[in-house]
């Protein structure tokens, strides 16, 4: 086994035992100098001890370039490689050296290091596997011994202690998500689960990522934000999750995403376009699939006014009267002011969240003196439905404009049962391509609902979830199989250009956390079928 001169080792302290694990790696990668076959495990096992924490401090440290970091964790994935005899063995060593990876990171993140001796440490790394043979063969300290005399005399001070990563184990990573089990949105909150689980389900069939299967965990707050902190709390210290996909909500969002950030947890794809999710600079660990609200308004204003040749005083807002309602809102007057119309004079009348009471609504806007030629609807799909019912006949000719956070496929069901009238021609703005296209992942995702969810119809719902799930899974992918949250997250900040069969690119970047600006257009049809429409 190895015997580091372990007492001067301890007394000369952090940077002391960086060079050590620096002459160990070097020696090891250019000779292949393991012990003995069956000490082999042992030696790989100990040098992770020390080269783990190295690994995990320098990826914490934002300004050390990651390839410099990559070139170590590869090096001594050789070393694993040609200490491991079978399998198990291999998945051990990795095992433990993503425990003393995130033990490094922890270093940083809590004060205990500082990057500047994090790149130090790398740097001794880096030399001396740089280093001729002859000069490594020379460096003191380094003795190839029996297991135990290294047992006998290494002190326990050198080994940092064993971290596990949160919600991640050898075979498996679990994600959480919040979504409401009941109420008027229970609908929209199945499919979001629907889409997920049908893209880990193809990804856990085809071997998981980097050997890992992906588990979802649900809890249900009712889509209300009195009930998402415990929604929170119980998946993350309860059933230990890595992080959250797909979250239901704007309001609801509010409360979780703080729960999140405090805690350093990834919180992935939200069902919001709220600007609660999309500060500038981005929260470090919030990231979006979709675009904003005020993306799709925006998109809208330009469509009636330049397409259908309103006038910005004819167009009126209907909105959920909280947090996504405003958002959408704010997009409105936005688009009024660039097109250099008096935001002031916007008509907006609400409509109480987690209901479908849309009576003070239909009775503010039969006293306008102004004939209403478009609604701009920031609902959900019942409510959503139940306004366009009341408001058809009050408002012949009117033009019912609304955003993704509908539904489009719910709202198409609850429309067709009212009767093919109350469908035809209403609009909905999609952050997702048509369920009925044929881009190559839309198909994807098609067979994956066919095979997994057999009689489940494809929803814009499900196909955002999906797509969002595809997104995370391409980012674990790329995080490699040792990683922590700290690294998910450098490593979708890397990801440009992404390319999954949508037709356009998807990306993030340190300052863009909101993967697509693509807005798609459509309007239902008298059969219930949404057809696409050009919106500028």
């Amino acid at each position: 086994m190895i015997d580091v001169l372990p007492q001067k080792a301890a007394a000369r302290g952090p940077l002391a035992h960086a060079r050590i694990a620096a002459i160990l790696l070097g020696t090891i990668v250019a000779s292949g100098a393991l012990a003995a076959p069956g000490e082999n495990v042992s030696v790989a096992r100990q040098l992770g001890s020390r080269v783990g924490p190295i690994i995990g401090s320098a990826l914490a440290c934002r300004d050390i370039a990651r390839p410099r970091i990559q070139a170590i964790i590869e090096k001594f994935q050789l070393v694993i490689r040609e200490a491991a005899a079978d399998e198990a063995d291999r998945d051990e060593l990795t095992r433990l050296l993503d425990r003393y990876v995130a033990e490094g990171r922890s270093l940083i993140t809590t004060g205990r290091m500082d990057c500047r001796s994090a790149d130090r440490q790398l740097a001794d790394l880096e030399q001396s596997i740089a280093a001729p043979a002859a000069v490594r063969s020379n460096l003191p300290g380094v003795t190839i011994a029996p297991s135990s005399a290294h047992a006998a005399t290494a002190p326990a001070q050198l080994l940092p202690p064993v971290v596990e990563t949160r919600g991640v184990t050898q075979n498996d990573i679990k994600f959480g998500m919040v979504i409401p089990y009941g109420g008027a949105v229970k609908e929209s909150g199945r499919q979001l689960k629907i889409g997920v689980e049908a893209a880990f389900n193809r990804i856990n069939e085809a071997g998981g990522v980097n050997g890992r299967v992906l588990k979802l965990v649900t809890a249900d707050d009712g889509y209300d934000p009195s009930r998402t902190l415990d929604a929170m709390k119980q998946l993350y210290e309860k059933d230990q999750v890595f992080g959250f996909i797909g979250n239901f909500g704007s309001a609801t969002a509010a409360v979780a995403i703080p729960y999140a950030l405090e805690r350093r947890a990834l919180f992935f794809a939200p069902y919001t376009g709220a600007n609660v999710g999309r500060h500038d600079p981005p929260d470090r660990y919030v990231f979006n699939y979709r675009p904003s609200y005020a993306e799709e308004t925006d998109a809208l204003v330009r469509y009636l006014v330049k397409m259908r040749k309103l006038q910005p005083r004819q167009i009126v807002v209907f909105a959920q009267n909280d947090a996504f309602g405003d958002a959408g809102f704010a997009g409105v007057s936005k688009a009024f002011r660039t097109l250099g119309a008096n935001e002031n004079a916007i008509v907006r009348v609400n409509y109480p969240r987690n209901s479908v009471d849309v009576d003070d609504a239909i009775t503010q806007l039969r006293l306008l003196k102004t004939p209403v030629r478009a609604v701009i609807m920031l609902a959900t799909s019942r409510a959503a439905a139940k306004f366009i019912e009341k408001a058809r006949d009050v408002f012949p000719g009117a033009v019912f404009a609304n955003i993704s956070a509908v539904d489009g496929s719910a709202l198409a069901s609850e429309l067709m049962l009212l009767g093919p009238r109350y469908a035809e021609g209403v609009i909905v703005t999609q952050t997702v391509p048509g369920v009925s296209g044929y881009s190559s992942l839309v198909l994807e995702y098609k067979n994956a609902l066919a095979k997994y969810f057999p009689g489940e119809p494809a929803d814009y719902m499900s196909l955002e979830g999906y797509i969002s799930a595809s997104i995370l899974i391409e980012g674990l992918k790329r995080a490699g199989r040792s990683f922590d949250t700290e690294q998910v997250v450098d490593t979708l900040e890397t990801m440009r250009n992404v390319d999954l069969g949508l037709g356009v690119q998807l990306g993030f970047g340190r300052a863009e956390h909101q993967a697509s600006h693509k807005i798609w257009g459509t309007a239902l049809d008298e059969t219930g079928n949404y057809q696409p429409i050009e919106l500028d």
